[in-house]
């Protein structure tokens, strides 16, 4: 199949910290890394552009805790310099094919992939700007958590105008209330959601 020159497809956050062995490990996030990188290798053909999305962390203030709430605080994660900000080995393969990493929450929380910039030149560019400039109008994600950077992120890209779809057999969830909650706030925005998330 060839390549819709308007959709592209949105790879969030698929690092070790993530995923078993990790730092604030999602159950099932190595299999979504694998998932990824298989669905990548068969349908990358048929994107206009893959980007990818990463947290990255010097200083997020109160989005670290030692003593964390996991709603609005938790584990130090995806410390800039560690390994556990690396993306994942299982989807290193899809790596390959993408075009731009896109890095947030250098001293915020940062969810949204939206709030992520890539490096062009002397110039950091926004995730929203990059997709605008090629044209892109409709956008695929996957990736960890479907409950909040998945979710972040797919309502962003509604706002933003972007024709939304979230691939949810590519992404994996925290807990079922709050995936249950993620995917009702995603239908009301109006994305198209396919499949089931991994759920540990």
């Amino acid at each position: 199949m060839s390549a819709n020159l308007t959709r592209a497809l949105i790879l969030v956050d698929v690092q070790n910290d993530f995923c078993e062995g990790g730092s604030l490990a999602v159950a099932g996030g190595a299999e979504v890394a694998r998932r990824i990188s298989a669905y990548v290798l068969a349908h990358a053909q048929e994107y206009a552009s893959i980007v990818a999305t990463a947290d990255w962390h010097a200083d997020p203030g109160a989005h670290f805790s030692a003593h964390p709430d996991y709603v609005d605080s938790w584990p130090a994660h995806c410390r800039i310099g560690t390994d556990g900000a690396l993306f994942h080995p299982s989807a290193l393969p899809a790596f390959e094919h993408v075009d731009a990493v896109f890095r947030k929450g250098v001293h915020s929380a940062a969810y949204s992939g939206f709030e992520a910039f890539t490096t062009e030149g002397d110039n950091r560019v926004a995730l929203a700007d990059w997709l605008r400039d090629r044209a892109v109008e409709q956008v695929d994600i996957v990736g960890i958590a479907t409950d909040h950077c998945v979710r972040a992120t797919a309502l962003d890209s509604s706002e933003e105008g972007f024709e939304t779809r979230v691939r949810l057999d590519l992404t994996a969830g925290v807990a079922r209330l709050s995936t249950d909650a993620a995917l009702m706030a995603m239908r009301e925005a109006d994305v198209e959601l396919v499949g089931e998330p991994v759920l540990g």
